[in-house]
């Protein structure tokens, strides 16, 4: 049928009768319900149900839950309650068949045409099969299953029911109205298939995870509120008003009082407190209790959704692996059929040239980051000398400030970058299979985003301020420019501004992408149509013309969707010790972004192809692996990054309280005088030296300055040497990274082990299931028989038939 919009398009409507879905429905093994789940209560769980009988009245005085779907508005999930079995149609009577029309759902409909469409020889030839050929050499412009209707109606839903599962799914679950609402996990599967349903399943549980790690973090971020006026360390920072601090850059940054940081000292007691240690382990801990629950709900979803037994088809090879090595053919021992072959030696010299690629375009980030370095060393004496105050007295912060900014403007254009390099080498490894090909292009794509995302912050968590020498003998990139040194309050308040301003720019700017994109494309389209047939024409399109003008699917599938929440994961948790309230943006961020992808699903792409998954895939293993790095990453924050050694150490050996086993505020009295170094302002470098000599501060030009460090005065043996402190602060540090790692370590273990990847309830339903579906099968089977055997009776007709 032709567009009727444009003339040149053709539509090819495709309707599979019953007799072909039932066919090819036993052909694929295609799970159907035939008999009503019976639910068995062993006795010793008796005292167990009575109690929750209890429970469940009380409850029914209670208000109802808020969060929870009203079930008047879903439709009957039949398939849910019922237990399942390949379908036969031998055995057709077995299974509950009220409407053959109905029978097979939407989905499993659509799942049935396009294995028949992938399987049909459309030209003679060896190769000419299927309909993913059909659309990559330009035969055909779109192949899609069409959406059940419009997702809005002029009736209320309430009084008048929902249209169609569309229009369902729009209301109670694409609809900003019930944000605070459960998803509706089984209609989406029923509409969009298993594997949308499984990544909506992943994001729920983790948003749900996050409710815990964001009110600790919080908690963690109010501690430190509350015991701001008692912090020893910034109330001696804030009255050291005699304590003239070194210029933190050359010729143009002046002199300073340590207790104009005062403001600095008390951002980052907020963030750094005695509470950071434990939120650091609990989010170790919490990041192994996310990936073992998350199997056991897998489990439950897998078991409920009919995937536990189902395995993957085999696939079929890549068109361009199969033009590429045709000439080549092996046995393959699956189908016993010929197939194309890549020889050993081209596999491994494409793995080696591609792996060079991606090392290449590591470098390049580092180039990236090194250029931010050099920004930050040249700008912040630039800002030291501009002419508004309120800039050159903050000339660190506003350093940082534009220099996170443009770094986030390199992260998004190198990621464009990355993303045509990231196809070109997966092409390049010329890989067998489509999923051979998803994972090799996943690993690439998170691997370079990942360090395009993070080498800045590791810079600044991990290399800021530790490399710069001292007064008088600073540490230059390529001999003219001064490394850049932390603020004299420490380098935790520039991770995490880092880390807040790249959280919040890289989530508004990929919602907007998700969304606002697509709003703007539809509506563009839609605003032709009407200029062309008014108002009323669009309204007339059938839905093939409707579907048609929606944006179609990304062309790596969910993978943009998966790729942004494991980065966010990875920003939660590998530096949460600097920014405890990053999994609170991330929460706030995932109950925002359930109801984006929903309404996009929904209303703004086509309705994508239903396809079945066992679980998450390869994001899984990634995960875990960033599960593994968080706990190093946040042993280092902690020992490095933060004071929380250095204070530790004074505490119990230097400070007041030294030999007495006790670490309260009052033992801190002192710290900041003790870890402040004396320099001589004469011992500076001619292109080191400041321009003014100090004297607005005491009326004549400044002896001595102060820099932060362990090291001797300026008059003793050895000269700016590394004191006693400085290695018992170095081995404290030291000490603490493999006690921190190995404690973590060993409790993640634990728990990975006391933690079972099947609850023993689902063990225990499985095998009943299985025991009753063959007792059911069973009885099905005599019932036929006995009813065959009354029928031949009435009909005076008697056989001696064996049992089948």
């Amino acid at each position: 049928q032709s567009s009727l919009t444009n003339s040149d398009i053709i539509f090819v409507k495709l309707h599979a009768p019953w007799e072909v879905l039932g066919k090819y429905a036993e052909l694929m093994n295609v799970r159907m319900p035939f008999r009503r789940k019976i639910y068995y209560l062993h006795r010793r769980y008796k005292l167990m149900n009575r109690i929750e009988k209890q429970i469940s009245r009380f409850r029914g005085w209670l208000p109802r839950k808020p969060m929870k779907l009203d079930k008047e508005t879903l439709p009957d999930l039949e398939e849910n309650d019922c237990y399942t079995a390949p379908f036969s149609q031998q055995r057709i009577h077995h299974f509950i068949i009220h409407n053959k029309d109905t029978f097979f759902n939407n989905a499993t409909r659509s799942r049935i045409v396009h294995h028949i469409l992938q399987r049909v020889k459309y030209e003679e030839g060896k190769n000419k099969i299927g309909l993913n050929r059909l659309l990559s050499n330009g035969s055909y412009e779109a192949a899609f299953p069409l959406h059940e209707g419009s997702y809005r109606s002029k009736n209320s839903i309430k009084t008048h029911g929902a249209e169609n599962h569309r229009h369902l799914l729009y209301e109670c679950w694409a609809s900003w109205g019930v944000w605070y609402k459960y998803q509706p996990l089984d209609l989406v599967r029923r509409y969009f298939g298993e594997k949308i349903g499984l990544y909506f399943a992943w994001l729920g549980w983790y948003t749900g995870m996050l409710f815990p790690a964001a009110f600790i973090g919080l908690f963690v971020f109010l501690y430190g509120v509350t015991t701001l006026n008692h912090c020893q360390v910034s109330k001696e920072v804030c009255q050291a008003t005699d304590i003239i601090m070194c210029p933190i850059c050359d010729k143009y940054c002046p002199f300073m009082r340590l207790s104009d940081s005062c403001i600095y000292a008390k951002v980052t007691h907020l963030f750094d407190n005695g509470a950071t240690v434990f939120f650091a382990v609990f989010m170790a801990v919490w990041a192994t209790v996310f990936l073992e629950f998350w199997k056991r709900r897998r489990a439950v979803i897998a078991y409920d959704w009919d995937l536990i037994d189902w395995e993957e088809e085999e696939e079929e090879i890549r068109p361009q692996f199969e033009a590429k090595y045709s000439k080549k053919e092996r046995m393959n021992p699956i189908s016993g059929k010929p197939e194309p072959y890549q020889a050993f030696a081209d596999k491994c010299s494409r793995l080696i040239v591609s792996a060079s690629g991606i090392f290449f375009m590591i470098c390049v980030v580092i180039a990236a980051v090194f250029g931010i370095v050099i920004y930050r060393v040249v700008t912040v004496s630039t800002f030291a000398a501009f002419k508004w105050a309120l800039i050159r007295n903050n000339s660190q912060v506003a350093t940082t400030g534009t220099a996170v900014c443009i770094n986030f403007c390199i992260i998004m254009l190198l990621n464009v970058l990355y993303e045509k390099v990231a196809l070109f080498l997966t092409n390049l490894e010329q890989p067998r299979t489509e999923s051979e090909w998803e994972n090799s292009f996943t690993l690439k794509m998170f691997l370079f985003q990942f360090v395009n995302l993070n080498s800045s912050t590791f810079y600044i968590a991990f290399f800021l301020g530790r490399f710069t020498g001292h007064p008088g003998a600073y540490l230059r990139l390529i001999n003219r420019w001064r490394l850049e040194e932390c603020h004299p309050s420490g380098c935790l308040i520039d991770l995490c501004m880092q880390m807040g301003i790249i959280m919040v720019l890289k989530q508004t700017w990929n919602n907007f992408m998700e969304l606002g994109y697509p709003l703007i494309q539809n509506w563009w389209t839609r605003r032709k149509l009407r200029q062309e047939y008014g108002t009323q024409g669009k309204t007339s399109f059938p839905q093939w013309e409707k579907d048609y003008n929606l944006q179609p699917m990304n062309a790596y599938g969910l993978f943009d969707e998966y790729l942004e929440m494991i980065l966010q994961f990875g920003f939660t948790t590998i530096f949460v010790a600097a920014f405890p309230l990053a999994p609170l943006l991330a929460l706030l961020n995932n109950i925002i972004e359930i109801r984006l992808d929903a309404y996009k699903f929904v209303t703004q792409w086509r309705r994508p192809l239903a396809s079945r998954a066992k679980d998450i895939g390869i994001w899984y293993g990634i995960l875990e692996g960033i599960g593994i790095l968080s706990v190093i990453t946040n042993a280092f924050v902690i020992a490095v990054t933060s004071d929380f050694i250095p204070r530790l150490v004074y505490a119990y050996k230097y400070g007041p309280c030294a030999g007495q086993g006790e670490a309260g505020q009052k033992c801190m009295v002192g710290y900041v005088n003790a870890s402040l170094s004396v320099f001589l302002v004469s011992d500076f470098e001619n292109r080191s030296e400041p321009t003014s000599n100090g004297s607005e501060f005491s009326g004549s030009p400044l002896k001595y300055c102060r820099y932060r460090d362990y090291r001797d005065p300026p008059h003793s043996p050895v000269p700016y040497g590394y004191t006693l402190q400085f290695w018992h602060v170095l081995a404290a540090r030291l000490a603490f990274i493999i006690v921190f790692e190995h404690l973590v370590f060993c409790i993640k273990h634990l728990i990975s082990y006391l933690i079972p990847d099947l609850p023993k309830d689902l063990r225990d339903r499985m095998r009943r299931e299985k025991y009753l579906i063959q007792e059911m099968m069973y009885e099905a089977e005599l019932e036929r028989l006995q009813k065959e055997r009354k029928e031949r009776k009435k009909n005076g007709k008697s056989y001696h038939n064996e049992w089948p």
